[in-house]
């Protein structure tokens, strides 16, 4: 790297993997090569790229050294990649594979998430709210998956998961169908770099469309738990009133903290005390000036781009706005 910094990546390792346990954070979400998050220049060295999407890897880009680190494995003795920024500084817990947890509790949700409350047999590991993990069971044909932690750090290392079942997704349908309290599952993490700035002052804005209001309950009950004075606004997107969950909790961070508003919206029914329409649609009036916020968005590819396109037009600045869009992991 430009920063001088030297990095082992051992046999089988992605460029990411070995940056990861070193504490590097690399932006990252899909890590299976169809968000583009992870992509950098490289200077020098060959790589296998691996299986990765045109629209997160041009044939352009591609030419001109461009790599997604989630899937390159290096080839040659040294690999050197273009990357020099401050957050390339160790700030990340380097994450463990196999962890053991015993699932405690199992809550549904709506139709089609169930909740899922795991608590460690080992250490308590240690994660940044916003970040994810790996669930699956080889023996049962359920190949590992990520979740996003649905829950800030807590002492005895609880963690939550909440997982939408997506039909012909065979870990999500094996943890609907299957999975029972007791039973003792695998993870690997923690991943990802949809993080807050501890250090950050400004308002905050938060969107979320269905399970993707995950990474945003962890990020906003970090934030508030530990004193953050600036507004904290949510915006969740539903289809129906049958598809909203988590506004009790929600509803009582609304009334515990001043600071803090819960706005639920459909966009294909209408109900009291829900606003209809897709959120793009309504921020203009609700945030008609965003060039002061610090912007997070998580749910589907569409949803999370159709949102970041509208905050940057009602002035939110790029660095500021922090994006995860979930893909299909099927391949």
């Amino acid at each position: 790297m430009p920063s001088g910094k030297t990095v082992d990546c051992l046999p089988g390792d992605t460029v990411l993997q070995a940056l990861e346990r070193k504490g590097y954070a690399l932006p990252n979400n899909c890590r299976a090569g169809a968000c583009g998050e992870c992509k950098v220049k490289v200077r020098s060295g060959e790589f296998d790229q691996g299986l990765v999407l045109d629209m997160a890897l041009s044939q352009e880009e591609r030419q001109q050294g461009y790599g997604l680190m989630c899937m390159a494995k290096p080839l040659s003795k040294t690999l050197e990649i273009e990357w020099d920024f401050d957050g390339s500084r160790p700030r990340l817990f380097p994450p463990k594979e196999a962890m053991t947890y015993i699932l405690v509790d199992r809550i549904r949700r709506t139709e089609r998430i169930v909740e899922l409350r795991l608590r460690p047999v080992e250490p308590v590991m240690r994660f940044w709210p916003g970040q994810y993990v790996t669930l699956g069971d080889h023996f049962s044909g359920a190949p590992a998956r990520c979740y996003s932690i649905a829950n800030a750090p807590r002492p005895d290392g609880e963690i939550a998961l909440q997982v939408t079942r997506l039909d012909g997704g065979a870990t999500s349908v094996w943890i609907h169908e299957q999975l029972k309290v007791g039973d003792v599952v695998r993870l690997s993490g923690p991943y990802g770099t949809f993080i807050g700035d501890p250090s950050s002052e400004t308002p905050v804005l938060c969107m979320a469309a269905g399970s993707g209001l995950a990474p945003i309950l962890s990020l906003t009950e970090a934030a508030l738990r530990r004193g953050y004075k600036q507004p904290v606004t949510l915006l969740f997107s539903a289809r129906t009133p049958g598809d909203v969950y988590g506004s009790g909790v929600l509803g009582y961070w609304q009334s515990l903290y001043r600071n803090f508003r819960y706005i639920p919206t459909l966009t294909r029914s209408e109900a009291p005390g829900f606003r209809s329409g897709r959120i793009p649609a309504l921020l203009p009036a609700l945030f008609p000036d965003l060039s002061a916020y610090s912007v997070f968005i998580a749910g589907s590819p569409d949803f999370t781009e159709a949102c970041a396109a509208q905050a940057k037009a009602l002035g939110a600045k790029s660095d500021l706005i922090h994006s995860e869009g979930y893909v299909s992991q099927g391949r």
